[in-house]
């Protein structure tokens, strides 16, 4: 994982090859995830794999820890949007 600054606002971010071999900003703090096919929430895997997850439950049960895509919390996100 390379760190760096969002080119947007500005904010730590690192960059996470994915399981498809493309790199993917994510927030640099890692969160909590609790692993739920079609669930909502989405996480990256320090491996680069991208799940369906829930971000609340009970701690004995946690899948791990993983980043969430930059893309879903950048306030600047819609001026990187492929047209």
């Amino acid at each position: 994982m390379k760190e760096g600054k969002c080119r947007g606002c500005g904010a730590p971010i690192i960059w996470i090859e994915t399981s498809n071999g493309k790199l993917m900003p994510c927030d640099i703090k890692p969160v909590y995830y609790w692993q739920k096919e079609k669930a909502a929430g989405k996480v990256v895997t320090p491996s680069g794999d991208v799940l369906s997850c829930d971000f609340e439950g009970d701690m004995q049960t946690v899948t791990g820890r993983g980043y969430v895509s930059h893309f879903g919390t950048c306030p600047m996100a819609g001026q990187f949007r492929k047209k």
